[in-house]
């Protein structure tokens, strides 16, 4: 037991500190066969995701520019990826203009120093945390820990996690796999001055975790926060959060420390317009955030009379030198295409590897550790990370700022399969059968054919289901996973009986004619719109 500002409490060390945030563990196939197997992981997704999710359509369904929107939203994202360069100057400036420091971070290690020497300036010994995935991603608390600073993090779901020496496993709700049972007991056995009556009623637990912040905040000297948006117009930087911790904690302190990714940037003022519309919807489903908070530079006698802003690289100009790939710059943090995953829904965030879980932590993470540029290394765990995906374009649709994460991760894709080509002295079994299958993928004649021929396989169905095969290269692909037998009859085959050729006379063979109602549904192969075709603030009480 220790003291944080004279609080009795407990000072946890995570069980496992992984040596990088953005990569830790194995690849994820080998970690999603451990996570699969922890049923009340799976069940504390499950109802979390779901109810996020239900909310955001409700919110959504309410705006009848939703579309436009999001228009709005990616065009300013372009127009930032498009002069990073420029806009960066521009903030700097301007946040120099009004009392605001700013330093230059290429990597995490940098990061670490310039945000340990400053902590170390003012004196301080402890610091609150605003929730913050940039500090999360350099392993900020850990670097300081090294340094005799305590780092306290007041997001209520970050503190669960913090507690429990845990990894978090959503952007959003990093303790989303916790229930109210598991965080009432993580409550008990590691927060100082826990009520021992303490039940695991969502609003006693939040009580209980604002007694125990309270003193901390009135005591802070120094605060470091991330960041949602930064203006280049005017130097105004803004968090929005849900709970308002982090307005106390950009408020009280004499000294703000804000870590920002280069990447955060919009041109002018009124372009959060945009982004405050589109971020709550899509995050936790509420019409606004209930706590934005925007400052610029310092103002005498209000809020931190010393304020840093420490603009983060860490492979963000890697990203952005890849043509596909740089779109996960795009990213506002809002966790809807986690929301809707399967793959996640299923695996959980920690079977990633990454503070980055789910279908953006699928391309971010690589992007940032450089598989986009260069020869990736297949060996890299991060290199297994675009395949953990179905391609079902859900993530797509749900983006509040379009980012075509399908397409991405076919482009990473790509980039890993000819990387592990070239270090493979001889070819894969699965290799030589996707050789072997390109031919007939490429011929509409052949593909009609081969698609008959596979109807052959309805021989080994039980039911409606082939649950094994006996061919070397698919056998340990089936051993995890079945899929439907073969349709007895074709599209192809249904459209030219039931559609016959008046030139041809019934029974001739004829392709759908556009427009005529029979187009694949989209995301479908060949649909009207499948991404990825082309290229081959917080609501914690959810996670109580």
């Amino acid at each position: 037991m220790s003291t944080y500002l004279g609080m009795p409490t407990v000072r946890p060390q995570p069980p496992r500190t992984p040596e990088s945030p953005l990569r830790w563990g194995p690849s994820f196939p080998e970690a999603a066969h451990e996570t699969l197997a922890n049923t009340q992981m799976r069940a504390n997704l499950n109802r979390a995701t779901h109810t996020i999710r239900d909310k955001r359509a409700a919110v959504v369904a309410e705006v009848p520019d939703w579309e436009e929107l999001r228009d709005a939203g990616s065009a300013i994202k372009h127009q930032v990826m498009s002069t990073l360069p420029d806009l960066l100057a521009e903030l700097e400036a301007n946040v120099t203009a009004h009392g605001g420091v700013v330093h230059w971070a290429r990597d995490a290690a940098e990061a670490n120093r310039i945000v340990t020497d400053l902590v170390r300036a003012t004196g301080a010994r402890d610091v609150v945390k605003v929730k913050s995935m940039a500090t999360q991603e350099i392993g900020l608390n850990e670097h300081l820990a090294a340094a005799g600073i305590t780092a306290l993090e007041t997001d209520l779901a970050e503190l669960i996690v913090q507690l429990a020496g845990d990894m978090p496993s959503h952007i959003l709700v990093p303790a989303i796999h916790r229930n109210r049972e598991e965080i009432r007991e993580i409550f008990a056995a590691r927060m100082g001055e826990v009520p021992p009556d303490l039940t695991d009623d969502p609003r006693a637990l939040a009580m209980a975790a604002r007694a125990h912040l309270r003193r901390a905040f009135l005591g802070a000297k120094v605060a470091v926060s991330g960041a949602n948006f930064a203006v280049a117009q005017t130097g105004t930087i803004s968090v929005v959060e849900s709970e308002g911790n982090g307005r106390m904690c950009l408020t009280l302190p004499d000294t703000l420390i804000t870590v920002m990714g280069i990447e955060k940037l919009v041109p002018a003022f009124r372009d959060l317009e945009v982004f405050t519309q589109l971020l709550p919807r899509s995050s936790t489903g509420e019409r606004m955030n209930p706590y934005t908070s925007l400052w610029t530079g310092v103002t005498p006698g209000d809020g931190p009379q010393s304020f840093h802003l420490v603009l983060l690289d860490n492979g963000r100009t890697k990203a952005l030198a890849d043509d596909v790939g740089r779109s996960a710059l795009s990213c506002i943090r809002c966790s809807a295409c986690l929301n809707v995953c399967p793959v996640y829904e299923h695996a959980g965030g920690h079977a990633y590897g990454s503070v980055y879980p789910g279908p953006i932590g699928a391309i971010l993470t690589p992007q940032l550790t450089g598989m986009g540029t260069g020869a990736p290394d297949p060996h890299d765990p991060a290199a297994s990370l675009p395949f953990a995906s179905s391609l079902c374009g859900a993530c797509y649709e749900v983006c509040p700022v379009k980012i075509d994460i399908p397409t991405a991760l076919v482009h990473l894709r790509n980039r890993a399969v000819e990387a592990e080509a070239r270090d493979r002295a001889v070819p894969t079994g699965w290799a030589v059968a996707m050789k072997a299958l390109s031919p007939v993928m490429a011929s509409g004649r052949l593909m009609r054919w081969g698609g008959r021929a596979a109807r052959l396989g309805r021989l080994l169905a039980r039911g409606e289901r082939i649950r094994s095969l006996p061919l070397p290269v698919v056998s340990g692909w089936m051993t995890s996973r079945d899929v439907p037998a073969p349709p007895t009859e074709s599209f192809r085959d249904w459209w030219s009986r039931t559609h016959p050729d008046p030139a041809g006379g019934p029974g001739a063979r004829s392709e759908p004619a556009a427009g005529s109602g029979a187009e694949a549904p989209p995301h479908a192969p060949g649909g009207p719109r499948a991404p990825g075709a082309g290229a081959a603030g917080n609501d914690e009480s959810e996670a109580l």
